[in-house]
């Protein structure tokens, strides 16, 4: 199907179609005819070629997200999930693409798409912003840098305020042993030290007699509350210090992050910090619209969207 079949089956010229599917704005078209175009269009199952659309407009409109060799758990997933929305309701399609750079270059991902707008985790070289720039690429953004640092140095300051607040005065902090979520666990960490710059900080590995030995560890300092990397670093605590005849928070307080579902079914519940992820999809859905069309957006740290929720562990 063509936007001639369109055309001829509502009646109008081809023009119009163009004018109606593309959304152009400036157009004097009625709603009576946008309906029309627009029926006809879905009875015929026609949609307008995203590759003639970049021809046109020099880029497509699809933004490409940089995921590093991570493990997407469910706050990732989350926020993926309400970008994509976010994004859509802009007329932008969302592709994320999983992966280390030694996989693919860089390079050969965004030549193969032509994104209006790239996103990633981790920062560029200025050769490669160059060539996107070049390309005319609209957006280059280094999330953790530009709009994830201070949320996730909030994260740990919130965790170590909340322990110190019911009375904790030495503290531990559970480092992941995952090396790929070093970028967020290092800004985690820094927010907590910020206000307990003595934390005993101790690597747990998702494993119980391991986690023992850290929990012994703590216990042989002094330490009284915890402040985990995520909610299965804290649930892996947990569990050692079940191994050592240990409860929380009697013996030891908990806290984690990210209020997965397993947190509400730990033994005990979990107290966590949690991040409004709908929120935060939405902003930098914005973020990459203003750049994308040349606009400014005031500045937000998104700090706001950070809170605890208190259960039995803490």
């Amino acid at each position: 199907m063509t936007s001639a079949d369109v055309a001829r089956v509502a009646g109008v010229s081809r023009a119009t179609v163009s004018y109606v599917l593309n959304d152009t704005p400036h157009q004097t078209i009625s709603a009576a005819t946008r309906t029309r175009v627009l029926d006809a269009a879905a009875g015929l199952g026609y949609a307008p070629s995203a590759a003639a659309r970049a021809l046109r407009t020099g880029r497509s409109d699809v933004v490409l997200c940089l995921l590093p060799d991570w493990p997407i758990g469910p706050e990732i997933g989350t926020l993926l999930g309400n970008l994509s929305t976010e994004l859509a309701r802009s007329g932008l399609t969302f592709v994320a693409h999983p992966g280390s750079r030694a996989d693919r270059p860089i390079t050969d991902l965004w030549k193969a798409i032509t994104p209006a707008a790239v996103l990633a985790f981790t920062d560029f070289s200025a050769a490669e912003v160059g060539a996107m720039r070049a390309a005319g690429v609209a957006l280059v953004v280094g999330l953790l840098g530009r709009e994830l640092e201070i949320p996730q140095q909030h994260v740990g300051r919130l965790q170590a305020g909340h322990l110190t607040a019911a009375g904790h005065t030495a503290l531990g902090y559970a480092y992941p042993d995952d090396e790929r979520v070093r970028i967020f666990a290092e800004p985690r960490l820094r927010g907590a030290r910020s206000g307990f710059p003595d934390l005993s900080v101790r690597v747990v590995p998702l494993n119980p007699e391991a986690a023992a030995v850290a929990v012994r560890q703590w216990r042989e300092e002094g330490v009284t509350g915890v402040c985990a990397y995520n909610d299965e670093v804290a649930m892996a605590v947990l569990a050692g210090m079940r191994r050592e005849g240990l409860d929380a928070p009697g013996d030891l307080a908990v806290i984690g992050v990210d209020d997965i579902p397993a947190a509400r079914l730990a033994v005990p519940a979990l107290t966590t910090v949690t991040t409004d992820q709908a929120v935060v999809a939405a902003h930098l859905a914005e973020t990459v619209v203003a750049e994308i069309y040349d606009r400014t957006l005031p500045a937000r740290e998104l700090t706001e969207v950070v809170r605890v929720v208190r259960r039995e562990s803490a």
